[in-house]
């Protein structure tokens, strides 16, 4: 399919993109298990740098170790340091962990903010770690999470051409409907894991092959 050259044309094929991920992912959710807004809170901080499922392997016997938010507020970091240490940057992390549950419950009553720039004075809190917090727990659409599949595959799709998370998260909020913020972002974290590998992409397998033109494509 040859690239399109009008606005009407990009707006259609980016319609199409959409309509072929429903079909492809049409029940799209966060990966990282929680049963609350603090619960995915503090694994979506442990999943910088780490895959969801070695997150979701930690934070069984974490949450029953410290099962709300102020016994994280008073752990010793360096003590929670040593129960996630097998997420990476374990130090970094418990700070942060330590730090959010601290100013939530000094300044939100205890409660994780519903809204963007609150949660973005929270430590450890950047701007995909807040969209995927309102997103998911809240169903709030915030912004587009982009992570390094989002990042990867919007560049892959011809969304964007920048490589700075910022930049890609405005691009991909100019020409996704607010409506599908939430769940193009899940839609494509999946489209990552299940067929568009960063190296070897099973292109033969994929519904949006005819649409996509990415140089690293893998041939038929």
């Amino acid at each position: 399919m040859p690239k399109p050259k009008t606005a009407a044309e990009r707006r259609a094929r980016v319609a199409k993109i959409l309509e072929l991920l429903d079909k492809m992912y049409p029940n799209a959710t966060c990966a990282l298990h929680h049963r609350n807004a603090w619960e995915l809170l503090v694994a979506t901080i442990l999943s910088a740098q780490c895959t969801d499922k070695r997150v979701n392997e930690v934070t069984p016997a974490l949450f029953q170790k410290y099962p709300t938010i102020q016994d994280f507020a008073n752990v010793n970091p360096s003590e929670l340091a040593r129960d996630i240490r097998s997420t990476g940057f374990f130090n970094n992390k418990a700070k942060s962990i330590v730090g959010a549950a601290k100013k939530i419950l000094h300044d939100f009553q205890g409660e994780v903010p519903r809204n963007i720039d609150d949660l973005l004075a929270v430590p450890g809190v950047a701007r995909k770690t807040a969209n995927v917090v309102l997103g998911t727990a809240f169903g709030v659409a915030s912004g587009v999470v982009v992570d390094t599949h989002v990042q990867r595959i919007a560049r892959r799709l011809d969304l964007t051409k920048e490589s700075d998370p910022k930049k890609i998260e405005q691009d991909l909020m100019k020409i996704i409907p607010k409506e599908k913020w939430i769940l193009f972002s899940h839609q494509i974290i999946l489209h990552g894991r299940a067929l568009c590998f960063a190296r070897n992409p099973r292109c033969a397998e994929c519904a949006l092959d005819p649409l996509c033109y990415a140089k690293d494509k893998t041939p038929h």
